[in-house]
């Protein structure tokens, strides 16, 4: 009844309905946002994102290509079995002297001559050859490439998982951010309305000027169009989170963190931790290792192999010739070991080791980097950290000092001594201090966060310390 109060008196009536309109659209968010409905937790967020988040499940997808990259490695060292059979149309001419010839009831014969001949006759091959590795640089070099690929995908899925956590923390701390100021929006409107309503009753008695009426319009307008901008700043938010949930979007409602405090360690520890565990350092040795085991191979293909074979083969050829039907049949088999030494490649070896060794350089450079890098970025989330801690502190006591301040300025309107535009300007400081207060700890809780990615250390038990901030409330220091 207060409001309609104001708008009846204040307000033209062109105006009058677009207050209501812009007044139900504050209630129905302040519905929305109503503080029964259950808020979604940040580790909730976190278990429903993982199984829906399509990067995640892409490199999971990719991850599967390790095993058999494993499988592939180990094969390299086993025997080798093939068999082949071939048929198709053969010819056959055969010439022998100075044979020794024998057969049964006959005398022996030296320096006899033998000829056969088919043509056009029916040829048929089969054939069975094992072979097993015994010594072989290049092989010996493809195995560690094929594990240390197996080792990158792994690792990626591991990178990727951190990484989705991480989204899923930033946007639901923007969510919550977002929230927090619809919020603290709708309490000014409050406190403007019942300033607008004091104004009204003053100026009727004829104890306040008109311009207090306006200042207190002005503002109710101002901050209903701030309303409209965040309420689209929470529909845009909340998309972004349930994209990354599969959650709906539509009354998705989160936790604004009441306190974030910073990770004790210092920060040679987590560059230590960096060093050892970063997902992204860790990949890029992975790359540099995988360089190297190219070089290694690329050298290894102007070396001599040994490998043992054995193998049994028939040859059958089935015809006419120049002396009516015949029929060549030929039986061999051999067990031993076989020794290959590459004589020329025609310059394509020693092109393939300088471009390896080109891409191993590359790979070095690009490690260094990362490291200085990683370096940076741990220092700067440490730094995030521990200043945003002490921002908090200080805003804190700016919120408290904000807050006397609101109500010894309301006191001296009362007495006279202050305008409503002091009041009104007194309320909005409040209101910006209580704002920055949830931003750096939103900040500060996300650049925990960001700091644990950074050294590889981001799980679910680094969410569940983190969402302490949630429910433990803040500590105001003097």
């Amino acid at each position: 009844m207060t409001m309609k109060t104001i708008a009846v008196c204040a307000y033209p009536a062109s105006e009058r309905a677009r207050f209501f309109l812009k007044s139900a659209w504050v209630l129905a968010a302040a519905l929305a946002l109503a503080p029964g409905a259950h808020a979604l937790t940040l580790l909730e967020a976190w278990q429903a994102a993982e199984p829906h988040d399509s990067q995640l499940a892409a490199a999971r997808a990719a991850a599967g290509v390790a095993e058999p990259q494993r499988q592939q490695a180990a094969a390299l060292w086993r025997p080798q079995v093939a068999f082949t059979a071939s048929a198709g149309l053969g010819a056959s001419d055969t010439r022998m002297r100075g044979a020794q010839f024998s057969a049964p009831g006959l005398p022996t014969s030296s320096g006899v001559d033998f000829a056969t001949s088919i043509h056009g006759g029916v040829a048929t091959r089969v054939a069975l050859q094992a072979s097993q590795p015994l010594y072989n640089p290049q092989r010996r070099a493809q195995q560690k490439q094929l594990n240390l690929q197996a080792d990158r995908a792994e690792l990626a899925l591991q990178a990727a998982r951190q990484g989705a956590m991480l989204r899923t923390a930033s946007a639901y701390l923007s969510l919550a951010m977002a929230q927090e100021k619809l919020r603290v929006l709708q309490g000014q409107i409050k406190s403007v309305q019942s300033a607008a309503q004091e104004a009204q009753d003053r100026f009727t008695l004829g104890a306040a000027p008109i311009t207090a009426v306006h200042e207190a319009r002005a503002e109710l307008a101002l901050l209903q169009a701030q309303v409209a901008v965040a309420q689209a700043d929470i529909e845009t938010r909340s998309q972004a989170l349930a994209d990354a949930t599969g959650l709906p979007a539509a009354g998705l409602a989160v936790q604004l963190p009441l306190a974030a405090e910073p990770e004790p360690r210092a920060l040679a520890v987590w560059q230590q931790l960096a060093l050892d565990a970063s997902t992204a350092l860790r990949e890029q040795r992975l790359a540099t290792d995988l360089a190297r085991a190219t070089l290694d191979q690329s050298a290894a293909g102007k070396r001599a192999t040994v490998d043992l074979i054995a193998q049994a083969a028939q040859d059958r050829l089935d015809g006419h010739g120049d002396f009516g039907s015949a029929r060549n049949t030929g039986v061999n088999a051999m067990v031993g070991v076989q020794l290959t030494i590459p004589l020329s490649t025609g310059g394509m070896q020693s092109g393939r080791e300088q471009e390896a060794a080109a891409r191993l350089a590359a790979a070095q450079a690009q490690e260094d980097a990362t490291r200085e890098q990683l370096a940076r970025d741990v220092q700067s989330a440490w730094l995030a950290m521990h200043t945003g801690a002490s921002q908090i502190t200080a805003l804190q006591a700016a919120l408290a000092a904000s807050e006397l301040r609101q109500d010894a300025t309301h006191t001296g309107y009362e007495a006279g001594e202050r305008t409503l535009l002091d009041v009104l300007r007194a309320r909005n400081d409040t209101a910006a201090a209580r704002l920055q207060l949830s931003q750096a700890q939103v900040s500060t809780l996300l650049a925990r966060l960001q700091l644990a990615q950074s050294a590889g250390q981001l799980d679910e038990t680094a969410l569940r310390e983190a969402s302490a901030a949630f429910s433990k409330p803040p500590v105001l220091k003097p």
